[in-house]
């Protein structure tokens, strides 16, 4: 297994940061099957091949995912689009 470990600093409130990680969250739904629920500050992700949580800190948002043997292969590009997904809507 493979593990992505990614913390995005942002200058969003509170309540704009949690929008935005809550649509995230919705596309990641329609797009990969992946399910994600509110846990307190973090969205806990789990779908075919991925496990893990995007957690919301002060000034910050944290990813966190364990991919499975097939996602294991393509981390590189699950990692760059993670971040690119991240700058683009928090930055």
């Amino acid at each position: 297994m493979s593990r992505i470990d990614i913390l995005h600093p942002h200058t969003r409130s509170a309540d704009e940061a949690r929008s935005i990680v809550d649509g995230i969250a919705a596309q990641l739904r329609e797009r990969f099957g992946v399910s994600g629920a509110w846990e307190g500050d973090a969205v806990m992700l789990s779908g075919p091949g991925l496990t893990g949580q995007v957690q919301l800190l002060p000034q910050q948002v944290r990813v966190t995912a364990e991919l499975g043997f097939l996602l294991s292969a393509l981390r590189g590009q699950v990692e760059a689009e993670i971040r690119r997904v991240l700058g683009e809507r928090l930055d």
